[in-house]
């Protein structure tokens, strides 16, 4: 009796019990490392405007950051701040992911226009997904403190050269390199794996964040070697970004954004059943002889 219910219900609500299909990861080069960052340096020339919108709020992070650190220097957690941003980069351009997928298809592509990933299917899946990186960029930098305390106990820096000198030339220095380094490439792995195509395939396909990390963790395990050099190149230019004071994020991130959307276009293939988007209703005039019917626009739906 169970299974004949539960056969009725498949076949009265398939779209309920059906399975998507996996996405086939690709074998990818060095090469499309490279056109992939140039594919993302015209979407960030097309449109750059949206670096101002939506990427000013990371130098006003890290200012906040340095404030919230409670009864120590803040010089010690320039590195981890700066190293950090790639735990939370890939979740940060969701709205440059949107540009990139606007432009790809053809249509206008502004800066107001990221805000419409707001309205993906997937945003769920995205913000529950983003949170756990947030929460891995919190551990990272409550580590990153706790390290430096460890090795140098809660006397600050009197100035840059001071902590300069303390880190380049000293033993303990050294070991806090070594040491920090160490435990920030596990962290930087972990987000890695977890999220190198995550986003851009729940934006794309509308995947729960389940089978974004999966796929995610695939492409990597498909392609270490490259994947590997891709999350040295972003790192590098993350660093380079955040000098000084973080400014040259608002470059870098848009860029890194729109280099991580074809990125994924060159691992994944595209989905053989593309889920068509319906058109969003054109808005007439409104009247105020209209109101306040226009405020319930089914009442006059035939």
């Amino acid at each position: 009796m169970a299974t004949q219910y539960f056969e009725n219900v498949v076949k009265s609500e398939p779209e309920a019990f059906s399975i998507a299909t996996p996405a086939v990861v690709r074998k990818i080069g060095f090469s499309d490392l490279g056109e992939a960052l140039r594919l993302g340096w015209e979407d960030f020339k097309a449109v750059p405007s949206h670096a101002i919108v939506l990427c000013v709020i990371y130098p006003v992070l890290g200012l906040v950051l340095f404030r919230l650190v409670l009864g120590h220097s803040v010089l010690p957690l320039l590195f981890p701040l700066a190293a950090g941003f790639a735990l939370i980069g890939p979740f940060a351009a969701i709205g440059l992911y949107e540009l990139s997928r606007r432009r790809e298809r053809g249509e206008a592509a502004a800066a107001w226009h990221a805000i419409y990933v707001l309205r993906a299917p997937s945003i769920g899946a995205m913000l529950g997904f983003g949170t756990l990186l947030l929460s891995l960029f919190a551990t990272w930098i409550a580590t990153a403190d706790v390290i430096y305390i460890a090795i140098f106990g809660h006397t600050p820096a009197a100035s840059i050269p001071d902590f300069a000198t303390r880190i380049l030339t000293t033993p303990a220095g050294w070991s806090l390199i070594a040491l920090g380094c160490g435990v920030g490439f596990l962290f930087a792995i972990v987000a890695l794996c977890l999220s190198i195509v995550s986003f851009p395939l729940m934006l794309d396909r509308h995947a729960s964040a389940i089978d974004a990390i999966r796929t995610s963790v695939r492409v990597v395990m498909k392609n270490p070697i490259v994947i590997a050099t891709w999350g040295l190149i972003v790192a590098v230019l993350l660093v380079l970004g955040s000098l000084p004071f973080f400014v040259g994020l608002a470059v870098v991130l848009p860029v890194l954004g729109h280099a991580t959307w074809h990125l994924y276009r060159k691992v994944v293939e595209p989905d053989p059943n593309p889920t068509e988007e319906q058109p969003r209703p054109q808005v007439g005039h409104r009247y105020a002889a209209d109101f306040p019917a226009s405020l319930f626009p089914w009442s006059r739906e035939r």
